[in-house]
């Protein structure tokens, strides 16, 4: 009996989990794809529609301050480094800027993209497709992707 299971643990400790499903929600909200394990798709699709679902729900929320509460939430589901590092080897020298991470890169996209893109949507954002076993361990691969709505030619 599965009696309060929430989610699948991929033979992984927490802080490793939920790492790793980082690191895939924010290559999966770059690229708007991903070509991972079933297993691991099937547990991005819960962590990756939760973070549209906080996206569509800033663009709905009647104070800037609960936009901005829904974006910070939202943070959580991406890789660290959410600010630019601005610096200066010499002070004769201009200022200087490191490029802000991917993390960042993912939450612009999120909130100014896909939110947006899947507004009017009630949910399913994501589309997993199966692609066969995986040559060397024999894991069963997957496609994840978002959905397109493509709307018939009139």
């Amino acid at each position: 009996m599965r009696h309060r299971v929430d989610h699948r643990k991929l033979r992984r400790p927490t802080e490793h989990r939920l790492a790793m499903l980082r690191n895939l929600c924010t290559s999966f909200i770059i690229e708007e794809r991903v070509v991972t394990t079933l297993a691991k798709a099937k547990e991005l699709r819960r962590f990756a529609e939760r973070a549209i679902t906080l996206a569509r729900r800033s663009l709905r929320a009647e104070t800037p301050a609960q936009a901005l509460h829904y974006r910070r939430l939202a943070a959580r589901y991406f890789i660290g480094g959410h600010a630019q590092i601005r610096f200066r080897e010499h002070k004769k020298e201009p200022l200087r800027t490191i490029e802000r991470t991917a993390g960042v890169k993912a939450l612009k996209k999120l909130f100014e993209e896909i939110g947006p893109r899947y507004s009017d949507r009630p949910g399913g954002y994501t589309r997993i497709v199966k692609l066969g076993m995986r040559k060397g361990d024999g894991a069963q691969l997957a496609l994840i992707e978002l959905v397109t709505d493509k709307k018939p030619a009139s």
